[in-house]
């Protein structure tokens, strides 16, 4: 990872092989079985019940500290300023490059959080559903650039995370389809009362844009409690990203709605050379100009091997 400390200098982050990591699960329950673990896998990430039992449990206990830990924060505060404790949902990010497995991981943790023993309500958002509708992205030339920062209504997801942290009890979020890869219009995500919020995204780490005007602009990342980076050598999310590609050409791409039906018809040696093209020229820059530069600001982060599998673990240090 080229964000590790030099060879003597102090790191921010306590590392862990995965026999360690392991380990650090203790006595936590399993409560997926085969069943859900295939359900809640993407596709092109493989999972199984020995990733789960060894990095995502060790992680679901670790985020069960966090939050009653934070909890018990904003019961002091509470008290302190004399008002009556409101609940304010904890709020986990999933960041990391295209094909990396953000959704699996995202969608597992879900699961495995929803079945702690006191059934806290957990509620996963990705933030594609902020992107701006194809016919802007059209408009402004953007196209080329759906996935980098300027392709998303900032704004909105802002005001998303600003009223999830403040309380609100009834926040909505606009849905995306990748089947017709756009927003679809008029439908929304209702998050209402969460205990934990999962954002999932590519840029949901960024930092804010500089000062406009003497006055700070916050994002997203300034509202994260906990962020979680999914990392792997770039050789090997370039082949998982075309292998994708490949295996939805023969799957989904073949639905007639879907936006990308048109890979469907052409030549396997056509549509390798597109899905080389768009991570070359899209997904590569993105990935190392506003992707990347965000992990040093996670609290975890997950490097993955050859196989998809998570070999090492970082963890911030307090």
């Amino acid at each position: 990872m080229d964000d590790a400390p030099r060879l003597g200098s102090p790191s921010p982050y306590a590392t862990f092989r995965r026999r360690d990591w392991a380990a650090l699960r203790a006595d936590t329950p399993m409560t997926l079985d085969d069943a859900d673990i295939d359900r809640l896998a993407s596709v092109g990430d493989p999972i199984d019940m020995d990733e789960v039992e060894e990095i995502y449990l060790p992680i679901s206990r670790l985020l069960a500290f966090y939050v009653a830990a934070r909890q018990e924060l904003y019961r002091a505060t509470q008290r302190f300023l004399g008002h009556s404790e409101t609940r304010v949902p904890f709020l986990v990010a999933v960041a990391g490059s295209v094909a990396v497995g953000k959704s699996t991981t995202a969608r597992v943790l879900r699961a495995l959080l929803a079945r702690w023993p006191d059934m806290p309500k957990v509620d996963l958002v990705t933030t594609d559903g902020f992107l701006l509708p194809n016919a802007i992205l059209a408009r402004e030339n953007l196209m080329g650039r759906k996935g980098f920062p300027e392709s998303y209504d900032v704004q909105g997801l802002l005001r998303f995370v600003s009223d999830i942290k403040a309380g609100k009890p009834r926040v909505t979020a606009p849905v995306y389809s990748h089947l017709v890869y756009d927003v679809v219009p008029g439908e929304e995500t209702v998050i209402e009362k969460p205990d934990i919020v999962i954002l999932e995204g590519l840029n949901v780490l960024q930092v804010g844009d500089k000062p406009r005007n003497g006055r700070v602009q916050p994002f997203v990342s300034d509202f994260i409690d906990f962020g979680i980076y999914l990392d792997a050598d770039e050789a090997l999310l370039r082949r998982w990203y075309v292998e994708r590609f490949m295996r939805l050409r023969e799957t989904a791409f073949r639905d007639p709605q879907s936006y990308f039906r048109k890979y469907a018809q052409v030549s396997q040696e056509e549509a390798l050379e597109t899905a080389e093209t768009l991570w070359s020229d899209i997904n590569l820059p993105n990935l190392r100009e506003n992707i990347r530069p965000t992990r040093p600001r996670a609290d975890l982060i997950l490097m993955k091997g050859e196989s998809h599998r998570i070999e090492e673990v970082r963890l911030r240090k307090i």
